[in-house]
């Protein structure tokens, strides 16, 4: 039985789905720029909150981390606009490539699939619900209940331990380096989805056991396996 931990935020939902709101909101030679630093300061601060301890849901690492781009671009945002974009971070899309890898793969008797996520359990329930993909997991392991988040090695030694699967067997699967190469660091295979060029593997750490370009490839990876 091969077992499927698929990332959530950069893998199956996309987190530059506010781009258009931050275009009315602070104009579009901002709104991108403005995106990709709430991004990356919003996994910061995760990372430092995890290391020292210091644990909080996500939502107020996306908080934190809007509000130091606010100040960061020096943009005018009224109470109203910056609640709207933290609404809708709570409701963003999925990716094109989503839907039909699940739907396919859920189809198999030989794959088990989870969701391994640094969002808080209700959150990830609502928004799969939302975007109609609840349906094709078994499970969704939530960093909260262990209060660390990815990459930390307790992250993945907990979806082990809460999914019955080994590590030889089990596939974290996701869009963003730094999780493929905590997984593969804790003895996890993976699957890095490199949708862009500009999603490059870090220059240490190891390599994924595949790299795709789309999640139409991943059921691809792997034979289907029948019985006599």
């Amino acid at each position: 039985m091969t077992t499927f931990a698929f990332d959530v935020y950069g893998t199956l939902i996309n987190t530059y789905g506010m781009v258009d709101l931050l275009q009315r909101y602070i104009g579009e030679d901002k709104a991108m720029p403005f995106a990709t630093l709430w991004r990356d300061k919003q996994l910061e601060y995760s990372f430092r909150r995890s290391m020292m301890d210091r644990y909080e849901p996500f939502y107020t690492c996306t908080s934190n981390s809007l509000d130091y781009c606010i100040e960061a671009f020096d943009v005018n945002m009224t109470a109203d606009q910056r609640f709207s974009l933290i609404k809708r971070y709570q409701t963003l899309p999925v990716y094109k490539d989503v839907i039909g890898c699940l739907s396919s793969i859920s189809e198999r008797s030989d794959f088990n699939i989870y969701a391994l996520t640094n969002g808080p359990h209700e959150d990830i329930e609502r928004l799969f619900e939302d975007v109609a993909i609840r349906q094709y997991f078994k499970d969704i392991v939530s960093v909260d209940e262990i209060g660390k988040y990815k990459p930390d090695r307790a992250v993945y030694s907990h979806f082990l331990k809460r999914s019955g699967a080994s590590a030889e067997d089990s596939y974290l699967v996701s869009g963003n380096a730094f999780d493929v190469i905590g997984a593969s660091s804790y003895g996890m295979k993976s699957i890095f989805i490199r949708r862009t060029k500009q999603q490059i593997m870090d220059p240490w750490g190891g390599k994924p056991t595949h790299t795709i370009q789309s999640l139409a490839e991943l059921e691809g990876l792997f034979e289907r396996r029948t019985s006599n």
